[in-house]
């Protein structure tokens, strides 16, 4: 039987963490360790961690950290000090639906290729009430997307932005040596982000649609749904300056070009990936340096669009950033 840990890091977060901890305590298939890694709490957390430890049948092993890491590197010491042969991630804000892990469980038995996986969830406010949506519906990982992932896109759909949380991710054990430490490329990939990237290369991670845990939004949420970056609307693209359109371009290039530097350096990217990125790339550094004249824009932008790079690349309603390319 495989051992299971909890990797839950906290940073004063005594408002809602007695609900988290009571709903890994009602599991239907019990733990074996929680591992908590607080980073620099001064209000309750600790004692209240403290308190709960005396009430479970399983180890809690308390961490401080000396010094305040942040979220991502918070949550790498955490998973390493794991012992389990599986790691559920945890935050401090949230709810687990009583047969969470058993769900997970049964599902990478079911999927023994998979080193990770995800599932929905439903979408509380700060009161704990339902908002009436789901986070696979709030990031739109729609059945066609879902399709897509399970046909071997997941790095693909990865890279056009953020869709695994790791409020809702488990990942072996065995898995952590190749997914490393997360890389200095930019402050929106997380330690989340960074597993789910890594481990999709070989489409390594897979989802559950069901909704295991409770996602909680609220104002002092650290990393979390509110805080990437909102969808540009068709007005927006239309009335903010060009240079804005234009770094968030160069930006998204630069991303591609450095995960390319460091996947190969790290000499685990195949060939496919690599042109992945390499097209990636090319595609954003064309927007980006598109002419201020916009009739010497048509050919450029029909060009990619006739082969599809749209639509590969931005997905969804991909016809707006055309547009913009075009009008902007």
């Amino acid at each position: 039987m495989q051992k299971i840990s909890v990797a839950l890091c906290t940073f004063n977060g005594a408002e809602f963490l007695s609900k988290q901890l009571e709903s890994i305590k009602q599991q239907s298939m019990p733990i074996h360790e929680l591992v908590v890694c607080d980073d620099g709490s001064s209000d309750e957390t600790l004692a209240i961690i403290d308190r709960y430890s005396k009430q479970v049948t399983f180890p809690v092993h308390i961490h401080r950290n000396p010094i305040n890491l942040g979220s991502s590197k918070n949550f790498e010491k955490c998973m390493a000090l794991c012992q389990g042969d599986l790691i559920f991630l945890c935050d401090q804000d949230d709810v687990w639906m009583p047969e969470k892990v058993e769900r997970i469980v049964e599902y990478l038995t079911a999927h023994p290729e998979q080193e990770a996986v995800f599932s929905n969830a439903t979408m509380i406010d700060q009161a704990g009430f339902p908002t009436g949506k789901t986070s696979f519906e709030q990031i739109e990982f729609t059945q066609e997307v879902q399709g897509l992932w399970n046909a071997g896109g997941s790095f693909r759909i990865l890279l056009k932005g953020y869709v695994v949380t790791g409020a809702a991710l488990a990942v072996k054990k065995r898995a952590l040596a190749k997914i490393g430490a997360v890389p200095n490329i930019t402050k929106e990939l997380i330690h989340d982000g960074w597993i789910a990237l890594n481990l999709s290369m070989a489409n390594q991670i897979g989802f559950i649609n069901t909704c295991l845990i409770q996602y909680r939004e609220h104002s002092n949420q650290q990393v979390g749904f509110k805080s990437k970056p909102a969808r540009v609307s068709l007005m927006q693209r239309f009335t903010r300056s060009r240079e804005e359109k234009l770094c968030t371009l160069r930006k998204k290039a630069d991303i591609a070009h450095a995960l390319l530097k460091h996947f190969e350096a790290e000499n685990n990217v195949n060939d496919e990936i690599t042109h992945a990125l390499i097209r990636r790339e090319a595609f954003y550094r064309m927007r980006a340096n598109l002419p201020a004249n916009r009739l010497f824009r048509f050919l450029p932008v029909l060009k990619h669009a006739l082969k599809g790079a749209y639509q590969l690349e931005e997905g969804g309603k991909w016809w707006r950033p055309l547009l913009g390319d075009l009008f902007e």
